[in-house]
């Protein structure tokens, strides 16, 4: 009973971060399109097709338009995937993409957006048709910004991952990767190992040459141990390079920048774990020093993990086998709730820890 209620309360958590983390644009389907749309927002629609390269350029400057207006309670900014969901972009006559239409508030008779395509002239047009008087935000900017002044500094620092976009102003690819990469970015950011930059080596000619550039864009990653820097030539979705940067780095990110489940935990503690909650009361101390012992040997962001490791399996000595799974619990009920990121992985990664406890019970 207990270890499900955590499981529960695990995918619970899991749901509630997702939510959390979600773009600005509001993500419609056939079954979800006529409870948003045609109520009391007024609603501007993107439909769209995911391999379309014009939507792709958009989207930029659709997600910069839905942060301006996401605290607007008069209107939504929203899109469909219409090779998902056919039969509501068939209903709304959508015949090529991206094609835009703003639903006027109770209306679901649309007019078709005709004008260009970017966050200012998207925004100066919500704002006449649905009475707003919203402002483009700054969108911030998790990727680094690369110079010859700061190139060397950054990328080849010893203690830095650092992976480099060298890109072109004029490129197609490279627009249609920038809003990818900047997800990248985000995901990575609160690990102080990590660095995710991008160069403009179209101004920086020289830069670009001394690294073997020849096409744009070109990414390269410099490891710790590597500053010559190596090709990636991995796939150019979010997914792709968070796995590509988990499998190098040894970080656990998902693609919505938490923690997995897999955050924290240490092989070689596990089975010292095991054995602690498999041993006799005398045998207990024993093991506990083993467990410091193999703690004090790691290194690097691991040294940090085996400090929780051995701090965990004295209280769990001290206060009894029932505390890891009330403990565990606790700190589902508590990362439910709003925090800042920083306190959330503090959290997340004592829970990964307590959970080796349960699952050797």
């Amino acid at each position: 009973m207990a270890k499900s209620q955590i499981w529960f309360g695990l995918a619970l958590v899991a749901l509630l971060v997702v939510s959390a983390v979600a773009d600005d644009v509001v993500v419609l389907t056939e079954d979800s399109f006529e409870k948003e749309v045609g109520k009391d927002k007024g609603a501007l629609v993107e439909f769209y097709a995911p391999w379309c390269g014009h939507c792709k350029k958009l989207a930029p400057e659709y997600e910069k338009l839905a942060a301006s207006f996401k605290k607007a309670k008069s209107v939504l900014i929203a899109k469909v995937d219409c090779d998902e969901h056919k039969g509501v972009c068939t209903k709304y006559d959508v015949s090529g993409y991206p094609t835009i239409k703003w639903f006027p508030k109770g209306s679901l008779e649309p007019q078709k957006y005709e004008g260009p395509r970017n966050a200012e002239a998207l925004a100066e047009f919500v704002n006449k048709e649905g009475g707003t008087n919203v402002k483009l935000a700054a969108v911030p900017q998790n990727v680094v910004v690369l110079t010859p002044d700061n190139f060397d500094e950054i990328v080849l620092d010893q203690n830095k991952d650092v992976l480099v976009e060298f890109y072109a102003p004029w490129c197609g690819h490279c627009k249609s990767l920038a809003p990818v990469y900047e997800k990248v970015a985000t995901v990575f950011k609160q690990e102080d190992g990590v660095v995710i930059a991008n160069l403009d080596a179209d101004a920086h000619k020289s830069l670009g040459e001394k690294y073997g550039v020849s096409g744009f864009p070109t990414l390269k990653f410099f490891p710790k141990d590597n500053k010559a820097g190596q090709d990636y030539d991995g796939g150019r979705d979010l997914d792709d390079f968070v796995t590509f940067i988990n499998e190098k780095v040894g970080t656990s990110r998902d693609s919505k920048g938490q923690l997995t489940s897999k955050a924290g935990v240490v092989e070689s503690l596990d089975a010292l774990v095991k054995e602690l909650v498999a041993a006799s009361e005398d045998e207990k101390k024993a093991i506990l020093s083993r467990i410091e012992e193999e703690a004090s040997n790691l290194k690097g962001s691991t040294a940090r993990y085996g400090k929780l490791y051995s701090s965990l399996a004295k209280k769990y000595i001290e206060k009894g086998s029932g505390y890891a799974t009330k403990e565990a619990e606790r700190l589902g009920r508590v990362l439910s709730k709003s925090m800042s990121p920083v306190k959330a992985d503090e959290l997340t990664l004592k829970r990964n820890i307590l959970n080796t406890f349960v699952a050797s019970s």
